[in-house]
């Protein structure tokens, strides 16, 4: 198992074997790694090139390292989205190969708090709806979604429903066309409201997606703010030179 040299930095070289050993299975996702010692006497290295190159494999989000507790192989994301893309979290679900479906956990009507009102920039007087869900993975839960809508966008009998595109259900007019959103994606650890609904444990990392949608009059139709399992959603961003 030792590394063999070549003309590249030493680091680089135990990046490569050590990512070819996660993808060929000698270690596993979740497993945890031998401790610094044993790998850098496994591949013929010192303990600072190794953990370099742990440093750099943390951040590509191929491992993680707990405190006091050692090196651990992270999962492969099951599903990935350029997030340039206005693309619904079913059809991510799709491209996979698996099967989207709604948990509806709560739908309810209210008047809107101060932060309501500076993100959907309605009137005090003006109610809300907000829609709790979960959605699922061939019938494993993925995301928690919160999405929050001016009354006044969706159909008179949306409480009715079950089922269905919130998008659909505020274009269904015809007179509203959502064109855009804007994305603020936090990273969080364990949240005690969406990781117990998510079936997290506490080493399971959440990624937060808040959008605001727009129409074509840049108005606000829509807010979300969905936590999504790091360990089944990666998201990416098409940089281009200018």
């Amino acid at each position: 198992m030792t590394i063999k040299a070549d003309s590249r930095h030493l680091y680089l070289q135990v990046i490569d074997r050590l990512k070819g050993d996660i993808e060929k299975g000698v270690f596993k996702e979740k497993e945890k790694l031998p401790s610094e010692f044993e790998l850098a006497k496994l591949l013929g290295v010192s303990r600072a090139t190794l953990r370099e190159a742990l440093r750099l494999l943390e951040e590509e989000n191929i491992i993680v390292r707990r405190h006091g507790v050692g090196t651990f192989v992270n999962p492969k994301p099951v599903f990935t989205s350029g997030i340039e893309h206005l693309t619904s979290i079913s059809s991510m679900i799709r491209t996979a190969g698996m099967e989207p479906g709604t948990i509806y956990l709560s739908s309810t009507e209210s008047f809107p708090s101060d932060e309501d009102i500076k993100r959907l920039h309605c009137n005090k007087d003006e109610t809300v709806i907000t829609i709790e869900r979960v959605r699922t993975a061939n019938g494993v839960p993925v995301v928690y979604c919160v999405d929050k809508v001016p009354t006044k966008y969706l159909p008179a009998d949306f409480f009715k429903r079950q089922e269905g595109s919130i998008f659909a259900a505020i274009e269904e007019s015809g007179e509203i066309r959502v064109t855009h959103a804007v994305a603020i994606i936090d990273p969080t650890g364990f949240h005690e409201v969406a990781s117990p609904i998510l079936e997290c444990g506490s080493e399971t990392a959440l990624l937060v997606l808040k959008q605001s949608h727009f129409n074509d009059k840049e108005q606000v139709v829509l807010y979300s703010k969905n936590y999504f399992r790091a360990d089944k959603f990666s998201f990416h961003v098409v940089r281009k030179r200018v």
